[in-house]
């Protein structure tokens, strides 16, 4: 191709390009925004909830679990159905569900009808989140993508950051209903910017797999419901959930493989860079799981900060994660998604192993550069490996692609959060005096309670302990994470990996 050629492709693309591109970005980024705002207001208010409801551990434990069953199995199924019926149609749906559930969640006057609100926003959820990022990967060509996918993350970070500091502020003031109700004028504007500003997308018409839909959510449901319940009921009170789990994904595939019109490309995983983006997402999350519960949990009884502080106390991981997504954007673009991704998953490490050399008298700094180091590793590895992923499936499959890419993420966070919190609160449990009460040996909130002072220094010291071995295994689980993405996405030297043919998506490309 001759210079004048080349350059009136590029001209063409350009001119391909959606005019109302970024203010879509925008709508994508409130939508998803408005997920990660709610779960993360919600821990702050669980214990006012706890007293006005009368809601007990469990009532409260389903409060959030509930949430996170129906959102992780509907995944798939929504993916898929936004791919048959339309991704603004079914993204639009799931906003009005989320908006209509959090009013009943607000107003609810029981913990039954607080779950049962809270079960429709998880329906909600699994609607948005898909098409959120399948209509960002049609809307935006390789070029941009990048730079797209880094401001929508961004935006996630903000709000995880930002969820408990809001939170907080609305808990002093208005009563715990407050923080369902934010989401209601949040949804409403990203609806009418949606219908206004987007325009439809969809796959090619194809029938709809409901073997499949039913086979992936039993499958899912059982297997995220058995992580969330291994840590209290052990082996014994979760293995039947576990081989429900087994037969299901084991039909599931089967169905998928041998299916004309399969709901789930399966065979993207015969692409190297798809499995090791996949792979290395589900080691990540698994890693960062439960670090902001962690982390806040030892802030607060091991360091002393008051709930205001201890939310401000992650600013700097908020920060060196945005800076990192901007000048990530920029690099894959240069130097491409592997180098990115392996880039930030050491420094992510380098930052998980400082966390776990903290102390029980570690003041500020410390706690603040470690946090900007994990910060700065996963704004630069999530996009970039995010991107891989998704630049590896065919455009007609943006939907489901993006519900797989959010399955991977939500297994692994789930698999962590019950791996890694088992982990800390066996290792808190032995380091414990034998002699201490049940409760301070279940945990150092329980220690505190006591009212103590030997047993509060001996809590501390414990759950320091805990924490690091904790934080030790998160940082070898980002190890493996980077050595399984230097060998199967080598090669890759693109902004985003190659999107094949439709007839040959199975084979891998030919490294460059």
């Amino acid at each position: 191709m001759t210079v004048n050629e080349t350059a009136g492709a590029s001209a063409s693309t350009v001119t391909q390009r959606n005019p109302k591109r970024w203010l879509i970005l925008v709508v994508l980024c409130l939508s998803s925004l408005v997920l990660v705002i709610d779960n993360m207001i919600l821990t702050v208010a669980l214990p006012q909830i706890a007293t006005d409801l009368h809601a007990g551990p469990q009532a409260l434990q389903w409060v959030i679990d509930s949430y996170i069953l129906v959102f992780a199995g509907l995944l798939l199924t929504t993916g898929s159905l936004s791919d048959r019926f339309g991704r603004r149609l079914v993204m639009v749906l799931g906003l009005v569900l989320f908006g209509a559930a959090s009013l009943l969640a607000a107003y609810a006057g029981s913990p039954d009808m607080l779950i049962a609100g809270r079960v429709v926003m998880g329906v909600g959820g699994a609607l948005i989140m898909p098409s959120t990022l399948s209509i960002l990967i049609t809307v935006f060509d390789e070029q941009e993508r990048p730079k797209a996918i880094a401001s929508w993350s961004a935006v996630a970070m903000l709000g995880l950051v930002g969820g408990p500091v809001l939170g907080g502020i609305v808990l002093q003031h208005f009563w715990w209903g407050a923080v369902f109700l934010l989401n209601v004028p949040i949804a409403a504007l990203a609806i009418v910017a949606a219908l206004t500003l987007m325009p439809e997308s969809k796959g090619p018409a194809r029938p709809t797999d409901l073997p499949g839909m039913a086979l992936s959510i039993i499958g899912t449901v059982a297997l995220v419901w058995s992580i969330i319940e291994f840590p209290a009921k052990g082996l014994a009170g979760t293995w039947q959930a576990f081989v429900v789990a087994l037969i299901g994904l084991a039909a599931f595939m089967i169905r998928e493989l041998k299916a004309e019109h399969p709901m789930v490309p399966l065979h993207l995983f015969r692409n190297r860079v798809f499995t090791g983006s996949s792979f290395s997402l589900v080691l990540v999350t698994f890693a960062n799981a439960g670090l902001m519960l962690v982390l806040t949990q030892y802030l607060q009884f091991v360091l002393g900060y008051s709930p205001v502080k201890t939310a401000l106390a992650f600013t700097p991981l908020a920060l060196s994660a945005l800076v990192a997504q901007g000048v990530g954007a920029g690099l894959v673009q240069k130097i491409g998604v592997r180098p990115v991704a392996l880039a930030g998953m050491l420094v992510l490490a380098v930052g998980s192993g400082a966390l776990a050399m903290l102390s029980t008298d570690s003041g500020f700094w410390a706690p603040a550069l470690a946090m900007t180091l994990v910060g700065a590793g996963a704004g630069l590895a999530m996009p970039a490996a995010i991107g891989a992923l998704m630049g590896a499936i065919p455009p007609e499959q943006a939907g489901v692609g993006s519900a797989l890419n959010d399955t991977i993420q939500q297994t692994g966070g789930a698999l962590g959060v019950a791996v890694l919190g088992a982990v800390l609160a066996g290792t808190y449990t032995d380091g414990m005096p034998g002699s201490a009460p049940a409760a301070a040996r279940d945990s150092i909130a329980g220690a505190f309670a006591a009212g103590d002072n030997t047993l509060v220094n001996a809590a501390r010291d414990a759950f320091t302990h805990a924490m690091s071995v904790t934080f030790t295994a998160g940082a070898a689980s980002v190890l493996t994470a980077t050595v399984i993405a230097f060998f199967l996405m080598r090669g890759e030297k693109s902004t985003a990996p190659e999107v094949l043919p439709a007839g040959e998506v199975g084979r891998c490309p030919a490294p460059r």
